[in-house]
């Protein structure tokens, strides 16, 4: 079966670079807006392993379809127009949570990502002269406005899957890593060879591999930024050394320990979108990404750093 004519304009919209001025704006208005670390990560979804946004949407639809269903019905118009003001009123928070998650994003997912939001904002606005038309006594006019709103948003909802599952946007792009690395312990390379407190990437059976040496420690992570599969190996080291001095036998990424004496978790800081990573569990320290990183175990056997991944096919 071929592919809808549809998909081919949204596919087009991509490559729509004439978008990238107001993309710019709104981006810029974004990151002024909500300052706070703590809040875009909530934004995010950090918390909760995921994006908030999918969630929260769920929502304001749900009542706009219930609503659709009542206006289908007669004598519905008062709890027609109470889902309706319940759909627009929670529409706000879900469109915060997905500027936050879009101003994150490479441009080609901006682009859909605005005409996706601008069919939402569209939504709301003809749900708002609905609820007014209503209140006016003009039923039939109310109608019409909503069930128009809920064919804008579900175009909105059709980008936003476009977006979602075609482009990719706020999957885990780690997540076939376990899939495609070799159960067992594999040899990562001499631990001497092996750059003293300097981020380095080693590629084994085809996977990057984040390296972090420091002394006798070794802490391995995926080099795959799980937001939008950035190089963790041109990113920052933050915070704290790994404990200098202890072993690197046995498991654990970076051998565990005390933190040195940079004091805080040694991090990892994304070059892409500045996401932060624990070397030592690979857990979300900042977003946007929402996915920990694949963290490895590491040994060292007769001079040779090996390296095991838990749960790997």
């Amino acid at each position: 079966m071929k592919p809808l004519p549809a998909l081919e304009l949204v596919t087009r919209l991509e490559d729509a670079d004439w978008l990238d001025p107001l993309a710019k704006k709104v981006r810029k208005l974004v990151k002024r807006t909500i300052r706070p670390q703590w809040a875009r990560d909530v934004l995010h979804g950090v918390p909760i392993g995921h994006p908030v946004h999918p969630l929260a949407v769920q929502v304001p639809l749900g009542a706009w379809i219930s609503a659709a269903v009542l206006d289908a019905l007669p004598g519905n118009g008062k709890a027609s127009a109470v889902l309706i003001g319940v759909g627009s009123a929670s529409a706000v928070p879900s469109a915060v949570a997905g500027f936050m998650d879009w101003s994150q994003l490479h441009p080609q997912q901006q682009r859909v990502g605005l005409v996706h939001a601008t069919a939402n904002i569209t939504a709301v606005g003809l749900y708002t002269a609905s609820l007014v038309a209503r209140t006016r006594g003009r039923q039939d006019a109310g109608k019409a406005l909503a069930y128009l709103g809920l064919g804008v948003v579900s175009f909105g909802g059709f980008l936003g899957g476009h977006l979602s599952y075609r482009q990719a946007a706020g999957a885990n792009h780690t997540e076939d890593v376990p899939h495609r690395f070799p159960s067992g312990w594999q040899p990562l390379g001499p631990l001497e060879d092996l750059p003293d407190g300097k981020l380095h990437q080693r590629v084994v059976a085809g996977i990057p591999l984040l390296v972090f040496r420091e002394s006798e420690s070794v802490s391995v992570l995926s080099d795959v930024c799980s937001h939008l599969s950035g190089p963790l190996h041109e990113g920052k080291l933050k915070g704290g050394s790994l404990a200098a001095g202890s072993p690197a036998h046995g498991s654990g990424s970076g051998g565990g320990g005390a933190d040195g004496a940079g004091g805080g978790e040694p991090c990892v800081v994304c070059p892409w979108h500045g996401s932060t990573f624990s070397l030592r569990s690979g857990e979300v320290q900042a977003g946007p990404a929402t996915s920990r990183q694949p963290r490895f175990e590491t040994r060292v056997t007769g001079g040779l750093v090996e390296v095991n991944l838990p749960g790997a096919d």
